[in-house]
């Protein structure tokens, strides 16, 4: 991935995650947050596992960004998009929809 793309997906990735670093793992740390999403083993759903992963990427600096953590990103960009076309009706402050958002960083009600 050349600098160009890199910047992209840095700029991509901070629209798409508008959870500080403090704010997603304070929310982390509640069942709301425990409570959603697939199993991806050891008790913990992907969606949890990726906002943890989320907190490390946003305390990085972009100069010291693997390629990795960029593939992480590119996927949390393609995650909150396509979640955020299946909003349901109605008042989502105290849904699972938002909730999965949530975990992967993203705040609907921001």
């Amino acid at each position: 991935m050349d600098e160009a793309e890199k910047k992209q997906v840095r700029s991509d990735f901070t629209d798409a995650v508008n959870m500080a670093p403090a704010a997603l793992s304070e929310w982390l740390k509640t069942e709301k947050s425990k409570s959603v999403g697939d199993a991806s083993g050891a008790n913990e759903s992907t969606g949890h596992k990726s906002g943890r992963r989320i907190v490390e990427i946003k305390r990085t600096a972009a100069a010291d960004l693997t390629d990795s953590q960029y593939a992480h990103m590119k996927q949390v960009v393609g995650y909150v998009h396509r979640h955020l076309a299946q909003r349901p009706k109605g008042d989502v402050s105290e849904t699972n929809w938002r909730y999965s958002l949530m975990n992967w960083g993203h705040d609907p009600e921001k």
